[in-house]
């Protein structure tokens, strides 16, 4: 059996077979698009304003280094997982848009906090990465020991 990475490195023949599949992957990058962005608006009922989009690429950063750990290095994904999942899903989570809209308007009353809240971001959603992919790495890790 390939490993993950070995895997990943397997392309589909050109022809018949491939044009068949031509819609599977934008479909699910729609289909989980759509999950992802009822998620985000559903969040920001809870706590609307800059507060829900902080939160909101917080979490779906650490959810994105989960993923993208378990998918390269822990199982052989479905082709179409990540598709969904990591562009879909999360893609349609996460939001820069409307972080950079919340911080134009927070910059208009309040500059240093518009600039505070620019950096935060950004350091905060790579260290959710960062700790996603390390804490999914450890458990792993944790559950072959006790399997073995």
């Amino acid at each position: 059996m390939a490993s993950p990475a070995e895997a990943r490195t397997v392309r589909e023949p050109a022809g018949k077979a491939a044009s068949a599949t031509t819609w599977d992957v934008p479909a699910a990058v729609a289909a989980g698009g759509a999950i992802g962005s009822v998620l985000r608006w559903s969040t920001s009922l809870v706590w609307p304003g800059p507060v829900s989009t902080f939160l909101v690429n917080v979490l779906g950063c650490l959810a994105i280094g989960v993923l993208m750990c378990v998918i390269t290095e822990l199982v052989t994904p479905h082709r179409l997982l990540r598709p969904l999942l990591g562009v879909g899903v999360l893609g349609g989570f996460t939001t820069f848009s409307t972080y950079v809209t919340d911080a134009l308007r927070l910059a208009l009353s309040a500059p240093l906090a518009a600039l505070g809240y620019l950096l935060a971001t950004v350091l905060c959603c790579l260290l959710a990465v960062f700790v996603g992919m390390t804490a999914t790495r450890a458990l792993s890790r944790g559950l072959r020991r006790e399997a073995a």
